[in-house]
């Protein structure tokens, strides 16, 4: 019984970390680009006093054993990159990505970064910046042109402000990873490669699995409120139940514990 309350208290951990990423997701419902989590579980190492295929003797078999668990753990907050809804807002540098891929920002200590957020602003030296001042490589000059246009495939177009004349002004990249999922999360909607993330590959947005750029739109967050919050009734109750399993193994030893009286 003593087994059950360690179990049991892997169960109510588990639970707590499930409930916190719901309530993150819940907390990014409205933030642009997000991406929700899923967790997912583990069962630990089992104990095993009599272990299937064990010979019993005279060349008899276990066809069953005995396996007692030891309760569950948390091995990943995997982040779900599906599509989130595209909204209009009309702003000339308000970008989204309809499918694959990440803009690619560059950090104050000089190394890439990778995020859906497409809300861009125009820096005061003219360069393309994200809300947190990250720059966008690859589009400078911007303060001497208007009419900004971006075409599906990353063309920068403006009108110059001295001749009048529509020019290319640059061009957007965007990085597509092997695996999405394995990408770190820093926090103001960027997130960095890791081994596991594989190294990026950049390209033309609409060419090799890049998806489409879309101006005036914005990328709202893919959370679904009413599927997270359904997922937050079954980790309150799962949080019940291991609970309970505590207090009932609790009270069996109390019971023991009163056997010689």
């Amino acid at each position: 019984m003593i087994q059950s309350l360690y179990a049991g208290s892997t169960g109510m951990e588990a639970q707590q970390l499930n409930l916190n990423t719901i309530a993150n997701n819940l907390a990014n419902a409205n933030t642009t680009g997000f991406k929700r989590s899923k967790i997912e579980f583990q069962d630990l190492l089992y104990q095993k006093p009599r272990t299937a295929g064990a010979d019993v003797g005279s060349g008899n078999l276990l066809p069953t054993g005995v396996e007692l668990g030891n309760g569950t753990r948390v091995v990943a907050t995997a982040k779900v990159f599906t599509q989130g809804q595209l909204k209009q807002t009309g702003g000339s540098l308000d970008l989204a990505i309809e499918g694959e891929g990440f803009i690619r920002v560059t950090k104050a200590d000089g190394t890439d970064a990778f995020t859906r957020d497409g809300a861009l602003k125009v820096s005061a030296t003219g360069t393309l910046v994200t809300s947190d001042g990250l720059v966008v490589p690859g589009v400078t000059g911007l303060s001497d042109y208007k009419n900004i246009g971006i075409s599906p495939d990353g063309t920068v177009t403006g009108t110059n402000l001295k001749s009048g004349v529509t020019q290319t002004i640059g061009s957007f990249l965007l990085s597509t990873f092997p695996n999405s999922s394995g990408l770190r999360s820093l926090g103001g909607n960027v997130y960095e490669q890791t081994p596991s993330s594989g190294a990026p590959i950049a390209g033309r947005p609409g060419a090799n699995g890049a998806g489409n750029l879309v101006q005036g739109f914005l990328e709202t967050s893919n959370v679904n409120v009413v599927e997270e919050m359904v997922n937050m009734i079954q980790a309150q109750r799962a949080y019940e139940i291991n609970s309970k399993a505590i207090t009932t193994s609790d009270e069996m030893l109390g019971q023991l514990a009163q056997l010689k009286r």
